[in-house]
């Protein structure tokens, strides 16, 4: 930020790697945060110039270089960096990065695979801004078994909560008895919302695992680990490869 340029609070405080623009306009709205002792509100402006707060501590531009951490989130850790019902939480798997990391974006506790966090405030809002139109991939297995309807109807869109999804793009990877592995690309982002779909047609989600987001690929990193993107990778994140009309 330039020293005398303004810009709105919730963006700087997402530029300091605090949190999201949507958890920092949180804050503001619950009166944690004071600019040069006055209580904030939405639509305020600052400067390099103004001391802003946060419950009482100075928020400041950080020093350290930004960080972007791919995990392989295993079942059974919810996607926030604490819980006062004391869940496990991904914070736990990330703890020694040596940085304050936040994730972009989620996977609910039952679900598994890539995960990418940041103290790069700027950057998550654009992966996660819908004009972006990031595409997540998914290996998805259900249950007892798939047929041509159920396809169109996840493909075309589902309607949840009065509201249809986007239209997704929807593979058979592999059939046997009982079950189906399908892979499942979609920029939408919405809460459990494969799981909702399939509910939806009639069928049951055993296992739900993110493989890829943009053009990074999570490849061989065991569950639990986590490992920095490299600077081709960051820029892949948000993009979209085609391949004959396919993303891929």
């Amino acid at each position: 930020m330039a020293k005398n340029e303004p810009v709105r609070l919730q963006k700087f405080i997402s530029q300091c790697g605090i949190a999201s623009r949507r958890k920092a306009e949180e804050m503001i709205l619950q009166g944690k945060v004071k600019i040069n002792g006055k209580t904030a509100v939405l639509g305020d402006k600052v400067t390099a110039d103004d001391k802003v707060y946060i419950s009482g501590k100075r928020v400041v531009m950080p020093k350290t270089k930004y960080r972007y951490i791919m995990l392989n989130k295993p079942r059974g850790f919810i996607t926030t960096m604490s819980d006062e019902r004391g869940r496990k939480c991904v914070a736990e798997l990330v703890k020694n990065v040596g940085e304050r990391v936040y994730p972009i974006g989620r996977l609910d506790k039952d679900s598994e695979g890539m995960l990418v966090f940041t103290n790069d405030g700027e950057f998550a809002n654009k992966v996660m801004h819908p004009r972006n139109s990031v595409y997540k991939y998914y290996r998805v297995t259900v249950r007892p078994d798939i047929n041509e309807d159920q396809l169109v109807k996840l493909e075309t869109g589902v309607e949840l909560d009065g509201v249809k999804t986007a239209p997704a793009i929807v593979h058979v990877v592999h059939k046997e008895p009982g079950r189906v592995v399908l892979e499942m690309i979609l920029h939408e982002g919405k809460n459990r919302e494969i799981r909702r779909m399939c509910e939806a047609v009639g069928l049951e989600v055993a296992r739900l695992r993110r493989t890829q987001i943009g053009g990074v690929k999570m490849g061989m990193l065991k569950q639990g680990d986590w490992r920095d993107l490299t600077e081709k990778e960051v820029k892949n994140l948000l993009a979209n490869p085609l391949v004959n009309g396919r993303v891929i």
